[in-house]
């Protein structure tokens, strides 16, 4: 597995790949969300998108939020790194991908001059929560946040030594 930039031509197949990831978390094929996660265009323009490929086959995507970028939620200033929609195709889901992509995130974040990572997760992704677990995040209540009525998020967070 390599993790990399997506070349310009990949980014509708990451999109593509961002969607079939959170489809069970979507609301109806109405959702105001599902246009956002496609945009990976968008977010590679105003943060910094990464992928898992093998080959030329897309296994995941993230967006690592550096400081400046407008896709930060979280994060408060320059000592907290932020990623958003880790993403991991349905197919792979279980072989190291998604947390391949967040520690490359936590380097970025390093390498920005972090000491802190913060993200948030809808409460029914499972998956992704015992990832974070795995990689020494846990539960930020404090922060927890609803972005629009009706969406509660939960914070996650993890000192980066």
């Amino acid at each position: 597995m390599e993790l990399r930039r997506p070349a310009r031509t990949e980014l509708d197949a990451a999109g593509r790949l961002c969607v079939a990831a959170y489809e069970d978390f979507f609301t109806g094929a109405e959702d105001f969300y599902r246009d956002r996660v496609a945009d990976v265009a968008l977010r590679d323009r105003e943060a910094e998108v990464w992928v898992a490929a093998d080959g030329t086959t897309l296994l995941g995507c993230v967006t690592f939020c550096p400081p400046g970028s407008p896709w930060r939620e979280l994060a408060r200033d320059a000592t907290e790194g932020e990623f958003r929609m880790l993403s991991v195709h349905p197919d792979v889901r279980g072989r190291g991908v998604g947390q391949a992509l967040a520690a490359l995130c936590e380097a970025r974040a390093r390498e920005h001059g972090a000491t802190r990572m913060v993200l948030s997760s809808l409460p029914t992704m499972a998956a992704a929560h015992r990832v974070y677990a795995r990689l020494g995040y846990t539960r930020c209540p404090h922060r927890d946040w609803d972005p629009v009525p009706g969406v509660h998020l939960i914070a996650f967070t993890k000192e980066l030594t």
